[in-house]
C-alpha cells in the first residue's frame, strides 16, 4: 500500500502545508519589513552549505513511522470497514490480521471492544470520536480515537477511493487499574462511613406509650461521602417522651463519629429530664469541645400527654411539622437559634399543639433541599405532601419520601422521624384513662388523697395488688410533697395499656434524691420506698417552677 499518497490527506497534514505556503518570505520582499535581512536570510529556501537539509512531511517515510510509535494504528476502509493496515504494536497486542477482510472478521477484537457502530457513525459524520478506557479482551485497556480519513483509489484492491477510519489506540492500563483502585478504596471508606453510621443510629426505636413512631435513613449516593445525619427516641418515664434529630456538616468518617458523640451526650442530658432548650445550650458546648470547627443543627422536642403540646427546641435545624386530624399543617418556625458549636447563645424553648390524631415530622435538610431552589420551596412542597399523607408512620415516612424525589442515588443523606399522637375511641379508649385531684388544705389532704386513688383504681378494675401498690405510692408521694413541698400541689394518676403512673406536683423546685435512713430517723423512708415498690421512678422541675416526682408500676401482660 502506498502511504505517501494518503498521508498528505490525514487530519491536519493540509492544514499544515497551507499554513508553511502562507508563511514563505518571496524572493524580492526578502529584507523589508520588521524581519531583519540576516533573519531572512535564513528564512531562504536555499539551506547554508553546513546545514543538513530537513526533508518535508510529506516525503517522510510514513509507514515506518507508524510502525515503530508504540500506540496501535489501524486502517479500515469501505461501509464494510475492509482491513487496510495495522502497525507492529498492534500485531504484537492482538496477532497478525489479513488485509482486505472485512473487520467483523479480520478485527474481532474491534467488535469486543463495541467498536463497529462507532466507525459507522464516523463514516456517516465524518467527525473524530473518542472512547476511553475500554477493555480488550486480553485485559489491557485503551483509550482510542476513531479519525475518518481518504483513501485513495487503486491504494487497495476494491479500495475504489472510498472513506476509511484510521484508529488509534493508547494503552492506558495503568491509568484504568490506578483509577479503579482509588475507586475500590473510595468505596471501602464510604461502606466504613455508612457502617459507623448505621451502627450509631438506633438500631430499635423506643416504643412509648402514646405515641406511633417510624423513622427511615437514607446515606447518599454511592458517589457521596456518607453525612452525619441522626436521630433518636428516648422515653423519659412518667408517660413523657424526648424526640431528637441532628445533622453534622460535612462527610465522611469524621462527621459519623462527631455525630456519634452528640447522639450519646443527648441520650445522657436526656435522662436528666431537662427541658429542649437546656439540653441544646449543654450540647453547644460539648460541640466546641469535640470540635470547634465541626457544625451541627438539632432539634430537640419533648412529648407529654398530659399537657397535648409538643415542647422543643432548635438549633439552626429545619422547623418542624405538625398535621393536625383535619388535614391542617402547622410549621413551628420559632424559635430557632443557631446551629450546635457557635457559642454564646441563650437557646429558648417553645411548643405547638399535638392533640390526639395529630401527625409530627422532623427531618434534615436532605429532605427538602435541592439546587438552584430556595429551601422554602421544598419545605412548602413537604407540607403539601405531608397534608395529604395518611396511614401509619411508617407510611407516611415512606410517602414523604418518594414524594420529595429521594432516589439511590440522591446527592445528600436524608433522615425522617415521623410521630402520631392517635386518636383512641371505644375498647382501645378505656385503656388510657386520666385522673387529676388539686391538693387543698394541710394534713387532710393525705387521706383525701388516699381515697381519690382508692376509688380511681377500683373504677379502673385493677387487680387488689396493683391496686394496693397504687395506693401506697400515692400516699407516700403526697405526704413527701407536704412536708416539703408548696401550693399548688396536685395528684394525677395515669392508665396506660402498659402502665400505670402516679405523678405529684408541686411549686417547690428542690428535688428529692433517695437516701439511706438511720434507724431512728423519723423521716427519709418516703423516697426509697416509692423505688423499692415501683418500676421506675423520677423527678424533674416543671417549667413554671416546681417540681414534678412520679413513679410507675408495668402492668401484667394479658395471657393468650
Amino acid at each position: 500500500m502506498n502511504f505517501t499518497r494518503w498521508s498528505a490527506r490525514l487530519p491536519g497534514t493540509q492544514r499544515r502545508a497551507a499554513a508553511r505556503t502562507e508563511h514563505t518570505v518571496t524572493p524580492d520582499r526578502r529584507g523589508e519589513g520588521a524581519v531583519p535581512a540576516a533573519r531572512a536570510e535564513r528564512q531562504s529556501d536555499d539551506p547554508p552549505d553546513d546545514t543538513p537539509p530537513v526533508p518535508a512531511v510529506d516525503d517522510l517515510p510514513t509507514r515506518e513511522i507508524l510502525d515503530r510509535i508504540p500506540a496501535l494504528v489501524a486502517l479500515v476502509h469501505g461501509h464494510d470497514h475492509r482491513t487496510a493496515y495495522v502497525n507492529d504494536a498492534y500485531v504484537a497486542a492482538f496477532g497478525g490480521r489479513p488485509l482486505g477482510a472485512p473487520a467483523r472478521e479480520a478485527l474481532p477484537e474491534l467488535d469486543a471492544l463495541g467498536l463497529l457502530p462507532l466507525l459507522d457513525q464516523v463514516l456517516r459524520s465524518s467527525k473524530p470520536r473518542t472512547v476511553k478506557s475500554r477493555k480488550a479482551p486480553s485485559g489491557r485497556s485503551y483509550t482510542i480515537t476513531c479519525t475518518p480519513v481518504d483513501v485513495p483509489a487503486g491504494t487497495e484492491p476494491g479500495a475504489g477511493g472510498e472513506g476509511g477510519v484510521l484508529i488509534f489506540a493508547a494503552d492506558v492500563t495503568d491509568h484504568a487499574e490506578a483509577a479503579e483502585r482509588l475507586r475500590a478504596s473510595e468505596r471501602r471508606q464510604r461502606e466504613t462511613a455508612v457502617t459507623l453510621q448505621r451502627s450509631l443510629l438506633p438500631q430499635e426505636l423506643e416504643e412509648p406509650d402514646d405515641l406511633r413512631i417510624a423513622a427511615v435513613y437514607h446515606p447518599g449516593g454511592t458517589e457521596t461521602a456518607v453525612g452525619g445525619d441522626w436521630y433518636d427516641v428516648i422515653t423519659l418515664g412518667g408517660g413523657r417522651t424526648a424526640l431528637v434529630i441532628g445533622d453534622v456538616m460535612g462527610r465522611g468518617v469524621r462527621a459519623a463519629a462527631v455525630m456519634g458523640q452528640l447522639r450519646t451526650a443527648v441520650r445522657a442530658y436526656a435522662r436528666l429530664d431537662l427541658p429542649p432548650h437546656e439540653v441544646l445550650q449543654l450540647l453547644d458546648g460539648l460541640a466546641t469541645e469535640i470540635d470547634a470547627n465541626q457544625i451541627a443543627t438539632c432539634a430537640y422536642a419533648v412529648h407529654d400527654p398530659n399537657e397535648g403540646r409538643l415542647v422543643y427546641a432548635s438549633a439552626g435545624h429545619l422547623p418542624i411539622l405538625v398535621r393536625d386530624e383535619n388535614g391542617s399543617v402547622q410549621r413551628a418556625d420559632e424559635p430557632i437559634g443557631p446551629p450546635l458549636g457557635t457559642g454564646g447563645w441563650m437557646h429558648a424553648s417553645g411548643s405547638i399543639p399535638l392533640c390526639p390524631g395529630s401527625t409530627a415530622v422532623l427531618y434534615t435538610d436532605g429532605l427538602v433541599e435541592r439546587r438552584n431552589e430556595d429551601l422554602d420551596e421544598g419545605i412548602a412542597a413537604l407540607e403539601r405532601a405531608l397534608a395529604g399523607a395518611t396511614g401509619t408512620p411508617q407510611v407516611i415516612c415512606d410517602r414523604l419520601v418518594r414524594s420529595t424525589g429521594v432516589t439511590a442515588d440522591h446527592d445528600d443523606d436524608v433522615a425522617v422521624l415521623v410521630l402520631q399522637h392517635p386518636s383512641r375511641t371505644g375498647p382501645d379508649g378505656d385503656l388510657f384513662r386520666n385522673a387529676a385531684l388539686e391538693l387543698l388544705g394541710g394534713v387532710e389532704a393525705a387521706p383525701r388523697a388516699r381515697a381519690f386513688a382508692s376509688g380511681v383504681l377500683t373504677s379502673w378494675r385493677f387487680p387488689p395488688e396493683l391496686h394496693d401498690l397504687g395506693v401506697l405510692a400515692a400516699s407516700e408521694l403526697v405526704a413527701n410533697s407536704l412536708q416539703h413541698g408548696t401550693p399548688p400541689m396536685r395528684l394525677r394518676l395515669r392508665r396506660t395499656d402498659r402502665r400505670l403512673i402516679v405523678e405529684v406536683t408541686d411549686g417547690n423546685d428542690h428535688l428529692p434524691r433517695r437516701r439511706r435512713a438511720e434507724p431512728g430517723d423519723e423521716s427519709g423512708r418516703g423516697i426509697s420506698i416509692i423505688a423499692t415498690i415501683a418500676s421506675n421512678w423520677g423527678s424533674r422541675r416543671t417549667p413554671g417552677g416546681g417540681k414534678a416526682v412520679w413513679c410507675e408500676f408495668a402492668l401484667p401482660r394479658a395471657t393468650p
